[in-house]
This record gives C-alpha cells, sequence and structure tokens, in this order.
C-alpha cells in the first residue's frame, strides 16, 4: 500500500463481520440445516489465526435464531459440513480443489484471492481503505443460495451468466 494511505483498523474483524452479515442475508436452502435451531458452520481453510478472530468475533452472537459454530482445517475434508467457507488458501490449485469439491452444494464459499470468483468461488472479498465485494452470481445460483439485490447493489463486480458487470 501506498505511503499515507488509510487501511482498515483491524481488516480480519471487519471480515468476521461480513460473514456474520452473510448469515443474515443470503438465503439458503431448508435441506443446508438439520433442524430450525442447528448452528451456523462456517469453515476456515488456510488461515487458523482468522478462524480465531471468528471464534472471538462471533461467540455469543446469533443470526436468524442460530448460533455460530467456527471450524478452521488445513483441508476440507477436515471440516464438517458447513454453511460458509472461508478459503484463504494462497495457492490457486489447492482454491481451485476445495471449490470443486464445494461445487453445488449450498456452500457460501468466500475468499480474498483475485482469482477466486472464476475458479469457482461465491464472494471475493477486497479489503484496501474500504471493502469491496464481488459476487459470482452464477455460483450462488448452482449453490441452491439466493443472494438478496441489496448485496447485489453494493457489490462492485457481479459474475452474472458468465459475464462480468461492473456496479460502481
Amino acid at each position: 500500500m501506498a505511503r499515507g494511505e488509510p487501511t482498515l483498523e483491524n481488516p480480519s474483524r471487519v471480515e468476521a463481520a461480513f460473514l456474520r452479515n452473510f448469515a443474515h442475508y443470503v438465503k439458503w436452502p431448508a435441506t443446508a440445516f438439520e433442524g430450525a435451531q442447528s448452528p451456523w458452520r462456517i469453515g476456515v481453510l488456510g488461515n487458523p489465526r482468522f478462524g480465531e478472530v471468528l471464534e472471538t468475533t462471533l461467540t455469543g452472537r446469533v443470526e436468524q435464531n442460530r448460533r455460530f459454530e467456527i471450524h478452521s482445517a488445513g483441508s476440507l475434508e477436515k471440516l464438517p459440513p458447513c454453511h460458509i467457507v472461508f478459503i484463504a488458501f494462497d495457492d490457486s490449485a489447492k482454491r481451485r480443489a476445495a471449490l470443486a469439491v464445494l461445487k453445488g452444494k449450498p456452500v457460501l464459499t468466500v475468499g480474498e484471492a483475485e482469482g477466486i470468483l472464476f475458479e469457482g468461488g461465491i464472494v471475493r472479498l477486497q479489503l484496501g481503505d474500504r471493502v469491496q465485494m464481488s459476487i459470482n452470481l452464477d455460483g450462488a445460483r448452482a449453490a441452491s443460495l439466493t443472494i438478496p439485490t441489496a448485496m447485489l447493489e453494493v457489490s462492485s463486480e457481479v459474475i452474472e451468466h458468465g459475464v462480468i458487470r461492473r456496479m460502481r
């Protein structure tokens, strides 16, 4: 970052807040949960420190009458089934492998990597002096997730029908 450019106070806490908001706004199919009180399961791949931030930020919080469970692992196989998976792998091959397994499942995949949407991820967060969000609407639909218009309107880019639309 250039000298003097503003930065976010605590980027990991900002991302944690976004994940909580996704649990509020995005709609999952009823079959994604075992029952009406089943918890939100958020998985973190490749960055256990972010899992710790999520744990601290979301412990005791409830969204839509569901508490949060946070799980961190170095591989997808070590995570329980999750509703949201934050993919923090720097290695694009690891990201693509995880996304291939999750493709078509009702899992909101989120990450920061530049190519994550084209690798099959659903949400990309970009943290700079402000947070920018890009959404792969095609991926969300394939996962049976409904992204509300309000989220699309605040996104900088939306991929729909294979075409990138710059929103703002």
